[in-house]
């Protein structure tokens, strides 16, 4: 099937550069001055940003995959990794100190006590991606630490 080449100037390229640029630039301004931990709120901000990025790489996994094969499988994986960085970032939240100090319970969401506004939003958010993510991946698709499919050249 014969594939359009994509045209830099379209406006929908300008929102993912300019996201980039933005998320470099508070990578390059605002954390160097920062000491200690990523704070719960980092956090929290980091995890919406990759559930936000796994919505659209997995938007696109299912535009490309059914009519180019090797870069859905590249998109897949990707997709999958994404979800499980994604996963550790909620994990991290919940290891994470209250901004009063006190310990955290890192149960809290196996025994689904989630522990209440403002925390609730990342596992709402963790939870309503899971819905997503149980679609196109099993159990042990998640627990793969394999870098993803075999490299493969474009099919002619």
């Amino acid at each position: 099937m014969p594939r359009t080449p994509q045209q830099p100037d379209a406006p929908e390229s300008n929102f993912l550069l300019f996201a980039a640029i933005a998320l470099d630039c508070h990578r390059t301004v605002d954390l160097p001055g920062l000491t200690g931990a990523a704070t719960r709120r980092e956090l929290d901000d980091l995890h919406g940003h990759l559930i936000a990025l796994h919505h659209l790489i997995d938007a696109h996994t299912t535009r490309t995959a059914p009519i180019a094969a090797a870069e859905g499988d590249h998109l897949k994986a990707a997709r999958t990794h994404l979800w499980q960085a994604a996963e550790q970032l909620h994990h991290a939240y919940h290891h994470a100190p209250h901004t009063d100090g006190a310990t955290p319970d890192r149960d809290v969401c196996h025994r689904r006590t989630p522990e209440g506004a403002p925390e609730l939003t990342v596992c709402q958010r963790h939870i309503g991606a899971l819905t997503r993510v149980r679609r196109h991946a099993t159990p042990a698709d998640l627990r793969k630490s394999a870098p993803g499919p075999a490299h493969r050249t474009k099919e002619k």
